[in-house]
């Protein structure tokens, strides 16, 4: 244990680890039943692939597809090259240090508090590169799903449950997509430990704010919600 290690900075450090955490079992698990973008973008997804097994040209829907894949695909390589910099930044840590002490509003820290700093960037872009690569995989998955889905007509009973399955498919994949991008936000709040732990614990409670805010209070929400009240209450009408 560094010899400058303040009770403030345990403190920092587990509430910046419990606001992450938290935030992602309330978000992908307690709130998805409440009005929230992800509920929403589930609901979306499976009246897309409703309309896309109505199609006989499937090209649209591939380019949908691919749009989401390669965006995964971006920052799963983003993410390799940050976590490249900050490998590479270690056999230069005592320069770097020597950096970020001259800042005037960076905390004075030993060179071992520095390395655990650096450390913890290391673990939070490695754990994002493996929730992008996971989603990956499962986006491959979902192709096989969707070439294997039967072309029109389908009967309604079957295009309601085969939509169900291709959608929650596509939604598991974009679960981990949002892991991995959850993790550049807390990363920016992991960052701000430079400056002390109690800015630390600012950022950690500010990404929560703002993804929060993003989810359940934004105009986007508001919009999305429009649409999908909108396409639940023409789907029960053509049930009628």
């Amino acid at each position: 244990m560094p010899p400058d290690v303040t009770t403030l900075d345990i403190i920092a450090f587990v509430w910046f680890i419990g606001s992450w955490v938290g935030f992602t079992v309330t978000q992908d698990h307690l709130m998805a039943g409440r009005n929230v973008v992800n509920r929403h973008l589930r609901i979306v997804r499976r009246h897309w692939i409703e309309r896309m097994l109505e199609r006989d040209n499937r090209i649209m829907d591939a380019q949908l597809f691919g749009h989401t894949m390669h965006s995964c695909t971006f920052f799963a390589s983003t993410n390799m090259l940050v976590l490249a910099g900050l490998i590479g930044s270690f056999g230069a840590a005592e320069r770097a240090q020597q950096l970020i002490s001259d800042l005037s509003f960076a905390v004075a820290t030993s060179h071992q508090m520095f390395e655990i700093k650096m450390l913890l960037m290391v673990v939070i872009f490695t754990f994002g590169f493996f929730k992008f690569t996971w989603a990956l995989r499962q986006y491959n998955y979902c192709c096989a799903l969707i070439g294997s889905a039967p072309m029109p007509p389908v009967p309604p009973q079957d295009r309601r449950e085969i939509a169900q399955t291709i959608s929650e498919a596509l939604t598991l994949a974009i679960v981990a997509l949002n892991g991995g991008i959850r993790a550049y936000y807390f990363a920016l709040a992991a960052l701000v430990w430079i400056i002390g732990p109690i800015p630390l614990i600012a950022a950690s409670s500010g990404v929560v704010f703002v993804l929060t805010r993003r989810q359940a209070f934004s105009a986007t929400e508001k919009v999305i919600r429009v649409q999908t009240q909108w396409l639940e209450r023409n789907d029960s009408s053509k049930a009628k």
